[in-house]
């Protein structure tokens, strides 16, 4: 790994804990008074949710800057030349390691075996693409499933506000994050795995080598199938929201009981 790369996983990772505890709290408290009345945890969640969606926006619009105009990378797949993809990978693996962090320290309240487990498998491949520049296109691929993310966060903020289901930003939102999270987890796997099968017995996969084979085939394998369970939840929370099976009818804009605070931290960053 290049002084560049390490450079912008240190500077991710550091500026990730400074918008979680200095400017997340300041922001917050200007956006909405509800902030300030939620308990501790929720604190804690909700300073991570919104670190999560920045580092979303950040990462999936720079993902699609390279998706639409960095030929190299679309040229060859496996070898083009990864200098964008690689400060993008970065920037990702300063944010997993603070969230990792995060979420060790916050276990108790916080604590979530499947995101850990997406978590470290996302690490494993993307450090070949760091270290060895390889795959630069189904890395950045990859990346486009955070586009996701901002709509599973406002979902979390809007129950933590304690906003009725039934409340029309609610289901919109809801809507939204299941059709983006289709579109960007799901819908895309038929193309994505047609592309890594056009480079089975290349040359190019060949000088690849085991190691990277293995790690590329197994983590894209193990968050398919991550995506694929929190796309049923998904699907099935909607489906209850939509058909008035999510709770109790309130007027819009009133404030009703929530079971967010029994709710346990899931997934806010897939890839």
């Amino acid at each position: 790994m290049e002084m560049r790369e390490l450079t912008v996983v240190a500077g991710s990772f550091v500026g990730f804990q400074l918008l979680f505890s200095v400017a997340s709290p300041l922001l917050s408290s200007a956006i909405t008074p509800g902030y300030g009345r939620l308990p501790p945890t929720k604190l804690t969640e909700w300073n991570s949710r919104l670190v999560s969606t920045v580092h979303a926006l950040i990462v999936g619009l720079f993902c699609l800057y390279i998706l639409w105009f960095d030929d190299a990378v679309n040229a060859n797949p496996v070898w083009g030349d990864p200098g964008l993809v690689k400060l993008n990978v970065a920037i990702t693996c300063g944010y997993l390691l603070y969230d990792l962090v995060l979420l060790a320290c916050n276990w108790s309240t916080m604590g979530d075996s499947f995101f850990v487990c997406h978590h470290l498998a996302a690490l494993y491949a993307y450090g070949y693409v760091l270290t060895r520049g390889v795959l630069p296109y189904f890395a950045n691929f990859r990346l486009i499933s955070e586009l996701s993310t901002p709509f599973v966060n406002q979902r979390w903020f809007f129950e933590a506000l304690k906003y009725p289901r039934s409340h029309r930003m609610v289901v919109l939102n809801g809507v939204a994050m299941s059709v983006v999270f289709f579109l960007v987890r799901i819908a895309v796997m038929p193309s994505y795995w047609a592309s890594v099968f056009a480079t089975f017995g290349t040359p190019d996969f060949e000088r690849l080598g085991l190691g990277a084979q293995v790690a590329w085939i197994t983590s894209c394998i193990a968050l398919d199938i991550l995506n694929t369970v929190w796309m049923y939840k998904i699907t099935r929370g909607c489906y209850k929201v939509m058909t008035g099976r999510g709770g109790q009818k309130v007027k819009e804009g009133a404030e009703a009981p929530t079971s967010s605070d029994k709710t346990k931290h899931v997934n806010n960053h897939t890839d």
